[in-house]
């Protein structure tokens, strides 16, 4: 059978050399019984291939069955594909048997493999080295004679590097590769599909076909189809059943678009518009910790100053360190030096600080022990005096009342 032939008798649309590739390995390999690795983002039609290696294999009149390993849960994913024993877990009223026991003879087809569970993997590379599996809750060892198509929208060679799958697994299965190429890597096959799905959704809805002149074309083309052949059948499902023409351009097409991807990644290559997209969020993050320490820091100064004027006007001793620490200080006595300088981005406003006096490390770690037993001395007076208000304390200490609270948790202050 030849390509064109396999192409109408499975709705493939396109002409594609990365395509034609694909669907020449699948034709060769499906004569044997070879494990076949299929790989391709979501969308692009992996489990058609593995309908193709099925229905063109020896298997073909024995049963072919989908199994989506996501979609499983991890404590029920060995039940369902090997079977249980009655009484094996909680629930397991009866015994129940598996896929590999129920396909047996056939082809199965085991779609995103990397989401399987690294016990389950073990049983499945025995099944495939040996033909032997046991059922949960079980000691019988028994046989299969099952064909494995597995197929993954993710790097399972990565994923091996970080203990998520087995690598002895990876190579096993991978016996014959393919790769289903995305929509991306076949540009020229896009206006045939989306004309192919138009004539189909016409004719199940009752209407007119749409067509697309030339720029509506180089829109589809452009656009940067993350979802593959399903998101595109899907807009051209939304266009047969919405628009009211049935003559499209660029800027109805457009409409139907989603905005964040049609507006700015559509007309940029992937590769710059996520470079631009890290840069923009690196220096937003950058200007929220700048602001987040300009405002830390103005809080400690008035912390300090408030402290120093409280200890020289209520008699409170300062030790010579101490001493030593406001002296560093920018705010020692009334010779204050002024906050370190604050330029403000043009874009957002934010502060960025760019310069910052100089502290003895020694002074400043000596500094700090010694105030925060001062500062929670002045916190408990002031709270007692006014009942615990806090609204009234932060104003006597002449602090904020968010410092206050801040502060209150810090030094774990029962009130």
């Amino acid at each position: 059978m030849d390509i064109q032939s396999i192409k109408n008798r499975f709705g493939i649309i396109g002409n594609s050399p990365t395509l034609n590739h694909a669907l020449n390995t699948a034709v060769q390999v499906a004569n044997t019984d070879l494990t076949v690795l299929i790989s391709g983002e979501s969308g692009v039609g992996k489990e058609v291939f593995s309908q193709i290696i099925h229905a063109l294999s020896a298997r073909k009149h024995n049963p072919f069955i989908a199994v989506n390993c996501g979609a499983i849960p991890e404590g029920t994913i060995d039940s369902e594909l090997f079977g249980h024993e009655k009484g094996a877990f909680t629930g397991a009223v009866d015994s129940r048997k598996g896929y590999f026991e129920t396909v047996n003879g056939g082809s199965i087809f085991l779609d995103e493999i990397g989401e399987m569970p690294l016990g389950t993997q073990a049983r499945l590379l025995r099944v495939l080295e040996t033909g032997e599996y046991i059922k949960v809750g079980s000691s019988k060892v028994q046989k299969t004679d099952v064909r494995v198509i597995a197929a993954t929208n993710k790097d399972l060679l990565a994923l091996t590097q970080v203990n998520k799958f087995r690598e002895d697994l990876y190579y096993r299965l991978s016996t014959v590769p393919i790769r289903v190429p995305s929509l991306r890597d076949r540009k020229d096959d896009i206006p045939l599909l989306f004309r192919k799905f138009a004539a189909d959704f016409s004719e199940r809805y009752r209407t007119q076909s749409v067509q697309l002149d030339s720029s509506a074309q180089q829109l589809l083309m452009n656009y940067p189809w993350k979802g593959n052949v399903r998101e595109l059948k899907n807009i051209a499902e939304q266009v047969s059943v919405l628009s009211k023409e049935k003559q499209l351009n660029a800027d109805v097409l457009q409409l139907f678009l989603p905005q964040s991807e049609s507006s700015s990644m559509a007309l940029l290559p992937l590769h710059q518009t996520s470079a631009d997209n890290h840069q923009t969020m690196s220096a937003t993050e950058r200007d929220i910790l700048y602001k987040l320490f300009f405002d830390m820091k103005k809080d400690m100064n008035e912390l300090k100053k408030l402290i120093f004027e409280m200890a020289q006007t209520q008699g409170f001793p300062l030790s010579e360190n101490m001493m030593s620490g406001f002296s560093s200080s920018p705010l020692y006595q009334e010779n204050i030096q002024p906050l370190p300088q604050v330029n403000y981005t043009a874009a957002s406003g934010t502060p960025i600080l760019v310069h910052n006096e100089k502290l003895d490390a020694h002074e400043e770690v000596e500094e700090s022990l010694l105030l925060s037993e001062r500062e929670k001395e002045f916190i408990l007076k002031a709270l007692k005096k006014h009942r615990g208000r806090r609204r009234d304390a932060a104003n006597e200490l002449g602090i904020s009342e968010r410092t206050l609270y801040r502060k209150i948790k810090e030094y774990n202050i029962d009130e």
